[in-house]
């Protein structure tokens, strides 16, 4: 692997989503990432469908979402051999990253202590649902329950009173992600410093710290958001409107842009209710409506082409196979091909980042690949014989 992680050591103890989707950052980084499953079944998420896939359609898609770039051993940590086998992977690491209930790594006779006797430089990351602390921080958490408990639910949907999840396990992902850069920051700290840190993070703070202007609309202006559909709470006009066959979503988030869709469909930008986002916000209706009428004259192409002309934001409501055959998708490295010892070459969803090469061709180290190379999710325990053999030779 390349990247700015290479070399850093991830050993990687969690199941499900939110945990391996921030070790699948990291070893999308380029650092070596080894998966820990426990012999009977694996992670959990090995069981999750459909889909499955395969020749004995045993193969969950699932999990191939958020194990790319991992190595797979299969460990039964509650055995003597198995702790003394996380004991060893530990002084070898560089970042350990779980997601058990709190207590769970302190009952199996890993506390933080512990890791931080065999290893003063490991960093160490935690997630858990509701925090590791406080009135509530045991609570089990999934990705819905926290969507709910964190407001994120009161937020979306076609009205106050149908409250709706969103579709993609945000919850998970969001804690995946800040976990990932809070090892980056603990990795660079433990530069300076040469001792490492535990970084804590859960769904209920994933969630509630991505409110954003939702969230000081309480704490500061005292207004308790609610869901507004397919429609911007702050601007408007901004959402999803019907024209002649179907639906396409317009942004005009300032008055410039908002004039252009006007002189396109025929309204007044000057009316009294219609001449500032303020006033077009307390009339949305109205305008969505007058909007929808002007706009049932045409198809999606044809009001698409003329946004585009107009310098207006707009875009195509696109489902899941038109995103991934989108060359624009492809050109930004989001779909990356990897070979499955069962599946054969198969393509997944890439990683978001890119990384130029500031040295260009003439500064490439001999033998340094252009682009990252990737590997498939593995199956269970497929690297043990490998991990152990390199684990020895590490601790030679």
């Amino acid at each position: 692997m390349l990247g700015p992680l290479g070399g850093i050591v991830v050993l990687d103890l969690s199941r499900a989503l939110a945990g391996p989707h921030a070790a699948q950052m990291l070893g999308d980084l380029g650092a070596l990432v080894i998966k820990v499953e426990h012999p009977d079944g694996g992670d959990e998420s090995r069981g999750w469908g459909p889909p499955f896939v395969g020749p004995d359609h045993d193969i969950s898609t699932y999990f191939l979402a958020a194990n790319r770039n991992k190595q797979s051993i299969t460990v039964d940590m509650k055995t003597p051999e198995g702790k003394e086998l996380i004991e060893r992977l530990v002084r070898q690491s560089d970042v350990l990253v779980e997601n058990f209930r709190s207590g769970v790594l302190d009952r199996l006779g890993f506390p933080v202590e512990r890791l931080h006797e065999l290893n003063p430089r490991l960093v160490v990351l935690s997630i858990t649902g509701f925090g590791h602390d406080g009135p509530e921080g045991g609570r089990p958490g999934y990705d819905q329950i926290a969507q709910g408990e964190a407001g994120l639910m009161s937020l979306t949907g076609p009205s106050p009173d149908e409250p709706y999840r969103v579709g993609a396990s945000v919850a998970d992902l969001l804690a995946g992600i800040h976990g990932a850069y809070g090892v980056a920051a603990a990795l660079y700290e433990r530069e300076h410093t040469g001792r490492g840190r535990v970084v804590r993070t859960s769904l209920l703070a994933a969630v509630t710290g991505v409110h954003s202007y939702h969230g000081t609309a309480w704490t500061v202006g005292g207004t308790v958001p609610h869901a507004s559909g397919n429609h911007h709470a702050s601007i408007t006009p901004y959402g999803a409107f019907r024209c002649a066959d179907g639906m396409l979503q317009i942004a005009a988030a300032n008055d410039g842009q908002w004039r252009k869709v006007a002189a396109l469909l025929g309204i007044d930008p000057d009316r009294p209710e219609y001449a500032t986002n303020r006033e077009r916000r307390a009339h949305r209706d109205r305008l969505v409506a007058e909007m929808e009428s002007a706009l049932a004259a045409h198809d999606r192409g044809h009001w698409l082409a003329r946004l585009g002309e107009a310098g207006v934001p707009a875009g195509a409501i696109r489902t899941l196979d038109e995103v991934y055959s989108w060359p624009q998708t492809r050109s930004q490295g989001l779909v990356v091909e990897v070979e499955h010892p069962v599946l054969g070459r198969i393509e997944l969803p890439g990683p978001p980042l890119r990384f130029d090469d500031p040295g260009g061709p003439s500064g490439r180290e001999e033998g340094m690949q252009e682009k990252p190379v990737h590997t498939a999710p593995p199956a269970l325990g497929q690297d043990t014989e490998s991990v152990l053999a390199w684990l020895e030779e590490r601790e030679r």
